[in-house]
């Protein structure tokens, strides 16, 4: 007999664990969640989005004294060393952990801090962190979201006090003079510019032909001057022949014959999902090579009644889409009525300057011969960030040039995560609604940053206007 019996239990305490939990509570369901580490959160919180851009952030604090002569007292800048910046980085992840263990109190979920393991599709063995007593959990149902951990090969000493990997490099305990970043992918190139932005030396090396290819190009090319106008060396095409360390650096052979030394590597290409010892083999359960869970369109995996949400089952691997995928995962499984698959999701990249995207790029719509228009405004030209001094960086819409219908949104600068939810708004509305006359038929605060909007909208209307006639 199981010491305790519940209706759900979730594996993972990161977003999407917490939402399927507190979804499931809400519908009157007896619910508990297992969370590997010692507080709540997961991967997010304390190794992965919370940090890392709480630690962007106050490097973008940095570069803002840096380069304001208002804050100069002798005109020298200030160097500050990655120990102190992260210091105060992460004292924003202990107040999320605060408000997440609220959460499942005030919703009466049971929290048991342990590794779990599957017994039988309705049966857990959670070996608890305090002491390592064992408690057994009964379930009806069951939500996997115990997220990803960073990819490494077994050719690279990670163990060498000088290698790490995205979630090891929140510890460093000096400030390197040079780095190498292996992978340019969303999490290399955020780490590349925070480095960057300590007046790191980084050579970042990327395996693809050009930066984060799923991008616009325009917004690619944008992201790539950028990196290498803050001292970023990028080196495309790229692959790792073998790495060797010694106690003065580290050195990598690339397979083109190249050798790169640095003061230390920070290894950012690929995750694995958290699946190796949950014993999905007990219930019948198979993951791909990287580890990570097939589902379905409802978040269903192959055995009835258990589903997966979040990192764990791969694309899109972002924190907001996690919630939303554990939402309604819970919501599949206890016949609630806000199930809603997670297929229309914001890019959301905080290098610096950020960028944010949605919908189709330009390539996309060339490919499908789309008869499409372009609506540009340049930061340089809003009244708002000229006040700020955020001036690198734009709004781009494409739309039909017929119909007007908004077909995607790309933003790169300063707050663009945050500018991109305007277009998405509308974007997102039926019929008519969606085109980019809204955004000249409505008036906008000024000055602010959503008025680049009208900006690229007239702009981009007096182009397919001109060209119609």
């Amino acid at each position: 007999m199981a010491d305790y019996n519940y209706d759900l239990v979730v594996l993972g305490s990161g977003p999407a664990g917490e939402a399927a939990a507190i979804n499931a509570a809400k519908m009157g369901k007896k619910v508990a969640v297992v969370e590997a580490r010692d507080q709540v959160g997961g991967g997010c919180a304390h190794k992965g989005t919370i940090p890392s851009k709480a630690l962007r952030h106050e490097v973008k604090q940095i570069i803002h004294f840096n380069t304001n002569p208002m804050f100069r007292v002798i005109g020298e800048p200030k160097n500050f060393s990655f120990p102190k910046v992260m210091k105060v980085a992460s004292e924003v992840i202990s107040k999320q952990a605060m408000l997440r263990t609220q959460f499942y109190a005030r919703n009466r979920v049971d929290v048991f801090f342990g590794h779990a393991q599957f017994v039988d599709a309705n049966n857990l063995s959670v070996q608890t962190n305090n002491g390592g007593e064992q408690e057994s959990l009964y379930f009806e149902q069951a939500v996997i979201a115990t997220g990803s951990s960073p990819y490494e090969p077994a050719d690279v000493d990670f163990s060498h006090p000088r290698v790490y990997n995205s979630d090891t490099i929140l510890d460093l305990e000096h400030t390197p003079r040079n780095m190498i970043v292996y992978g340019a992918g969303v999490i290399g190139c955020e780490y590349a510019s925070i480095f960057a932005g300590l007046g790191v030396k980084v050579d970042l090396v990327d395996t693809r032909a050009n930066l984060l290819e799923f991008l616009d190009v325009e917004i690619s090319d944008a992201l790539s001057y950028h990196l290498r106008n803050n001292g970023v060396r990028i080196r495309h095409n790229e692959e790792y022949d073998k790495v060797t360390c010694d106690d003065q650096s580290v050195i990598m052979r690339l397979k083109s014959g190249k050798k790169l030394r640095a003061d230390a590597l920070l290894w950012c290409n690929g995750r694995t999902g958290n699946t190796a010892d949950l014993g999905l083999q007990n219930i019948g359960l198979q993951t791909n090579n990287r580890g990570q869970i097939e589902v379905t369109e409802r978040y269903n995996t192959t055995v009835p009644g258990i589903s997966a949400a979040g990192d764990v089952i791969g694309w899109p691997s972002l924190a907001s889409a996690a919630f939303d995928q554990g939402r309604s995962a819970a919501s599949d499984l206890c016949d609630g009525k806000d199930f809603r698959y997670v297929d229309d999701v914001p890019t959301g990249i905080y290098t610096i300057p950020e960028i944010s995207s949605l919908g189709a790029t330009e390539e996309q719509l060339t490919a499908a011969k789309v008869p499409y228009e372009v609506g540009q405004a340049f930061f340089k030209d809003i009244a708002r960030a000229q006040i700020s001094g955020e001036v690198v960086g734009m709004l781009k819409i494409l739309f039909h040039r017929e119909t007007y219908q908004i077909l995607g949104i790309h933003c790169f600068g300063d707050r663009a995560s945050e500018i991109i939810h305007i277009g998405q708004a509308i974007m997102n509305q039926e019929g008519s609604a969606n085109t980019i006359e809204y955004f000249v038929n409505h008036t906008f605060n000024y000055p602010t940053m959503a008025e680049a909007y009208r900006v690229a909208a007239q702009l981009g209307l007096n182009r397919a206007r001109y060209i119609n006639n």
